[in-house]
């Protein structure tokens, strides 16, 4: 078999790995995606987060996003309208074919429950569930149990009668909600149980920090926010690997043991350097520039180590074994990512979370997801919501829509990974 024939095969078998990876998640191609909830989603962190990793572990997926999130939000509404007028103008005119609600932050009210707080909340939800039925029926809903309000690293901010925690009333929604979407068919997501343990393991090791997570009680931190697109993400059957490789140096010779989502070629080892081509068919979230862009990036660090997020979805480990006895380079397109030692290697590094030429690329593609999200938030709430019945306004909302979609165009151009050179190398 010659060289251009081999290369083929090795591409078509990650065709086919990858496009039954890909019927194996929730999302499928052309889907149409919208955020639905309170000002948690508002944020747009963890949307954000989400749309990153779906676009960069799916890159061949065609999926839209939409983030409907308004702050304050209830059952019933809030700022942005009663909750019909929400549904239609902020879900259904998107024909979403999958739609995410969280809500249940502001519809506690911040006290103990009471009879009357939970009917409202239950009857509220029904009625968000009757509607998309009946609008949008052919969407998909993924219910999220609501996020912690932070009981953990201090007290309440506010009286709560009987010594109970506020978190307790969002964990009893949760339960509910979790119920009503096994009666209904409706894919579902915790987003507190995890959240609030990673909370107190934060605690335990850096107290100061930990505070940070969940500043204001409330609203999680970008770091917070990661433990929300995870819940999703695990709900959807997210892929945990981005690409995984082994090999196997043995005096002169090496060869490949394992490849995972990647295409390996040119391998060989000279005078005890091992050198590749890989090809991976994913990028890794970027963890790394994600701490050094944030504020409370140490909280975001915080989060990462006392979860199981990179177990869960940034898994990108790449394995040497046999090397002899010493301290290696591991360089990628010529520059240094680290040094390690022959048993690191053997056990495998974890390149998700390194600074790497893939998670730069990927940390690309979450920049110009925050620029389309900033772009659809001013068309949505700076045109469309307060002057849509002036004249000039569906022109410039036209506009703005155009702008966005070129904006997503070169987003989706950005997702498609690239082949890199991978060299192990002893340090002299």
């Amino acid at each position: 078999m010659n060289k251009t024939i081999f290369l083929a095969a090795i591409a078509a078998c990650i065709a086919v790995n990858a496009h039954a990876q890909q019927n194996d998640f929730y999302l499928h191609d052309s889907d149409r995606v919208v955020f639905y909830g309170d000002s948690i989603t508002d944020q747009r962190n963890y949307t954000m987060m989400i749309e990153t990793y779906v676009l960069t572990r799916y890159p061949n997926l065609h999926v839209t996003f939409t983030n409907s999130g308004w702050g304050g939000d209830r059952v019933t509404g809030g700022g942005g309208g009663e909750i019909d007028l929400r549904l239609k103008r902020d879900v259904t005119a998107y024909s979403p074919s999958v739609v995410t609600l969280m809500l249940g932050m502001n519809d506690g009210g911040y006290k103990t429950a009471t009879e009357a707080t939970d009917k409202a909340f239950f009857d509220g939800f029904r009625h968000i569930h009757e509607v998309l039925k009946r609008d949008d029926p052919q969407a998909r809903i993924t219910a999220i149990e609501p996020s912690p309000y932070d009981n953990v690293t201090r007290t309440p901010a506010f009286p709560v009668a009987d010594g109970a925690a506020y978190n307790q009333v969002l964990v009893a929604y949760g339960k509910w909600i979790s119920t009503f979407a096994k009666e209904n068919d409706l894919t579902i997501a915790d987003a507190n149980t995890d959240f609030v343990h990673v909370i107190e393991r934060a605690n335990q090791t850096n107290p100061t920090l930990a505070k940070e997570i969940l500043a204001d009680h409330i609203h999680p931190s970008f770091g917070g926010a990661l433990m929300i697109g995870e819940a999703v993400l695990k709900a959807w059957g997210a892929r945990p690997v981005v690409a995984s490789v082994s090999i196997h140096a043995d005096g002169t010779r090496v060869k490949l043991d394992h490849a995972e989502h990647a295409a390996v070629t040119d391998l060989v080892n000279t005078g005890g350097s091992i050198r590749w081509t890989e090809t991976d068919d994913a990028l890794p979230l970027p963890f790394a520039q994600w701490q050094e862009m944030w504020g409370a990036g140490p909280a975001v660090g915080l989060v990462i180590g006392s979860s199981d997020i990179t177990e869960a979805l940034n898994r990108e480990p790449v394995r040497v074994s046999g090397l002899k006895d010493g301290v290696y380079s591991v360089r990628i397109d010529g520059t240094s990512i680290g040094t390690f030692t022959n048993d690191q290697l053997a056990q495998g590094v974890n390149l998700a979370l390194l600074k790497t030429p893939m998670t730069e690329q990927a940390m690309s593609v979450y920049k110009l997801t925050t620029e389309h999200g900033d772009l659809h938030y001013d068309r949505w709430r700076h045109v469309e919501v307060p002057f849509a019945t002036l004249p000039t306004a569906p022109a410039a909302m036209t506009s703005l829509d155009a702008l966005e979609a070129s904006v997503v165009e070169k987003q989706r151009a950005l997702t498609i990974p690239t082949a890199h050179t991978f060299e192990v190398a002893p340090l002299q």
